[in-house]
C-alpha cells in the first residue's frame, strides 16, 4: 500500500495522491489528465512533466490499486485528441484513500510533540456527566446521545494519542546527551514545571471521570450504545449490516475508557500509571538538573577530562607520543632536582662524569611541596613585657569602673526604680542587665523576683508596683520609660562599707 513512498519517483506519486486528496475535500471524486496537472501545481509540484510521464505515473498508481480509471461518457468530444485527454477519469480507490490518510497521519505525528492537557480530562468528565443526564431523561433525543458519545470518544483519542507522544518525547529527553547545557537546562526545567502543573488535582479529575462512568453504568451501557446507534443513522449498504461492527467498535472504545479510569478487574488504572510515570520523570529530571548545576560550579568535570584524554590517546600517531601524553597527564615529568648543584662545586673535577661525581643532597620538602629547604637564623623572640603591663592596667581600670557602677546602683533597701533619676550610659546598661535577669525568673510566694549576676556578687530583688506609676530614667543618649518597679540592689561588701563609714 505504501510502495509509492520509495523510489526515484516517490515525490511525484505522493504529490499525485495529495492532489486527489485535495479534490476529495472539494467533493471532486474524479480528475482527468489536465485536472491532475492543475492540481499538482496547487499542491506545490512544479517539476517538468509531460503527458507521457504523467500517464505513466497514473498507470503505476493504478497497478498498485491506489487509483481507479473510468471512461467519461457524459462529455461531448469535438476532436480525437480531446477524446484521448478527457475521456479517462481517475479517482482514488479505498486503498488509495487509506494510503494517503496514512501518510498524512505519519507527517502529523512527526510534526507533533504530544501534550498532557488537563482540559481534555475536564472535557471527558463533562461529556460523561451529559451522557448520564441524557440517559436519565426520557425526552432526550437519540441524535444528542450519539453526538455526545462521539465527542467523548474524540476526547479519549486525543488523551491517548497526546499522552503516548508526550511520554515518548519525555523518555527521549531523559536519555538526551551531548546537547547544549544552557538549552538543556532550560528545557528540562520547563518540563518539570509542566509536569508539576499537570499533576495538580490529577487525582480529583480522575475520580470525577470514574464517578461519571459509574453513573452511565447505572443506566446501562448497552442502552447507551443502542440509542447512539439510532442517532448515528447509518446508511444502508448492499453487503452486511454495518450495525454490529459499529456497536463492537463502540464497545471497544468504552473498554478503553474503563482501562484508563475505572478497570473492571480492579487493577491499577492507566491514569494512575501516568501519575507514577510523571512523578518518576520529575525526580529524574531534578537529579539531572542537579548534576548539571554541580558540574557548572566546578572549574572542570573529571569525567569530561578523562573522556577528552581518552580521545587524545586514541588519536596519538605513535607509541612515543603515547608515552609523552601519559607522562604529561599523570605527572611523570622530569625530575625536579635536576637544577640542584653541589654545595662546593670546586671539589668536583671538571673531567668527572655524572656517574663519578658525588651525589647531591635532595630535600624531602622538594618532593612534597615543590620547594627546597632554606636554613637561616632563628627569629628573635619578641619582648611582650610592655604589652602585659598595658593589658594589666586596662584590666584594673575595667574592674574599677565595674565596681564603681555597682556602687552607684547599690541601694540601702527597697527603692523605686524612678529614684535612680539620671545615670551614665554604662551604669544604665548594668541596671538593664539586672532588671532583665530578675524579670526572666518566676516570682516567689510573696511576688518577689530575684536575679543574680554570673559571678554571684550582685543580687537584685524586684517587686511589681501596686500602682500605675511610671518611671523615667535619663542617660546622655536618651530617656527610658517603664513601670516603676520596687528594686533592692545588693552588692557584696558595698552596704557594709557604707554602714562603717556612716
Amino acid at each position: 500500500m505504501f510502495r509509492f513512498t520509495t523510489g526515484d519517483r516517490a515525490a511525484l506519486y505522493t504529490a499525485i495522491l495529495h492532489a486527489f486528496g485535495e479534490a476529495n475535500e472539494r467533493l471532486e471524486t474524479a480528475l482527468g489528465l489536465d485536472d491532475v496537472r492543475a492540481r499538482l501545481r496547487s499542491v506545490g509540484w512544479f517539476g517538468e512533466l509531460d503527458d507521457e510521464d504523467l500517464a505513466a505515473a497514473l498507470g503505476q498508481l493504478r497497478e498498485w490499486l491506489l487509483l481507479d480509471v473510468i471512461q467519461n461518457h457524459a462529455e461531448n468530444y469535438r476532436t480525437a485528441s480531446e477524446y484521448e485527454r478527457r475521456n479517462l477519469q481517475y479517482s482514488l480507490t479505498k486503498r488509495g484513500e487509506a494510503a494517503f490518510a496514512g501518510v498524512q497521519h505519519a507527517l502529523t505525528v512527526l510534526a507533533s510533540t504530544g501534550a498532557l492537557q488537563t482540559a481534555v480530562l475536564d472535557a471527558i468528565s463533562d461529556r460523561l456527566d451529559e451522557l448520564g443526564r441524557l440517559l436519565s431523561e426520557s425526552s432526550s433525543t437519540h441524535r444528542r446521545v450519539f453526538t455526545t458519545l462521539m465527542e467523548l470518544e474524540s476526547h479519549l483519542d486525543a488523551l491517548r494519542g497526546n499522552t503516548k507522544q508526550f511520554n515518548g518525547e519525555l523518555q527521549r529527553l531523559l536519555r538526551a546527551e551531548g546537547a547544549d547545557l544552557t538549552t538543556f537546562h532550560e528545557v528540562k526545567g520547563a518540563t518539570v514545571t509542566y509536569l508539576q502543573e499537570f499533576l495538580t488535582n490529577l487525582d480529583q479529575r480522575a475520580h470525577a471521570i470514574s464517578a461519571g462512568i459509574e453513573r452511565v453504568d447505572f443506566h446501562g451501557v448497552s442502552l447507551l450504545r443502542q440509542r447512539a446507534l439510532l442517532g448515528a443513522e447509518l446508511p444502508p449498504t448492499a453487503g452486511e449490516d454495518p450495525a454490529p461492527a459499529w456497536l463492537e467498535h463502540r464497545r471497544a472504545r468504552w473498554d478503553g475508557l474503563r482501562a484508563w479510569f475505572r478497570p473492571e478487574d480492579g487493577g491499577p488504572a492507566r491514569a494512575e500509571q501516568l501519575h507514577t510515570v510523571a512523578r518518576r520523570a520529575i525526580v529524574t529530571l531534578l537529579q539531572v538538573l542537579d548534576r548539571i548545576t554541580e558540574s557548572r560550579r566546578r572549574a572542570s568535570s573529571a569525567v569530561a577530562d578523562f573522556r577528552e584524554l581518552a580521545r587524545w590517546f586514541a588519536a596519538a600517531p605513535s607509541e612515543t607520543d603515547l608515552h609523552r601524553l601519559w607522562s604529561t597527564a599523570f605527572g611523570l615529568s622530569s625530575a625536579r632536582h635536576a637544577h640542584l648543584g653541589h654545595p662546593d662545586p670546586e671539589l668536583i673535577s671538571a673531567a668527572a662524569t655524572w656517574e663519578e661525581a658525588p651525589a647531591v643532597e635532595v630535600s624531602a620538602l622538594l618532593r612534597s611541596a615543590g620547594r627546597t629547604e632554606r636554613f637561616s637564623r632563628t627569629g628573635r623572640v619578641r619582648d611582650v613585657t610592655e604589652i602585659k603591663a598595658a593589658r594589666g592596667e586596662l584590666a584594673k581600670l575595667e574592674r574599677a569602673e565595674l565596681q564603681a557602677a555597682w556602687s552607684l546602683l547599690a541601694t540601702d533597701g527597697p527603692v523605686r526604680l524612678s529614684a535612680f533619676g539620671e545615670l551614665e550610659h554604662a551604669v544604665f546598661q548594668r541596671l538593664l542587665d539586672l532588671l532583665g535577669r530578675a524579670l526572666s525568673t518566676a516570682p516567689d510566694s510573696t511576688g518577689v523576683r530575684q536575679g543574680t549576676t554570673s559571678d554571684g556578687k550582685v543580687e537584685i530583688l524586684l517587686t511589681a508596683p501596686q500602682d500605675a506609676r511610671g518611671a523615667v530614667l535619663y542617660t546622655p543618649r536618651g530617656r527610658f520609660a517603664g513601670p516603676d518597679f520596687v528594686v533592692d540592689v545588693r552588692v557584696a561588701g558595698v552596704r557594709q562599707r557604707r554602714e562603717e563609714t556612716g
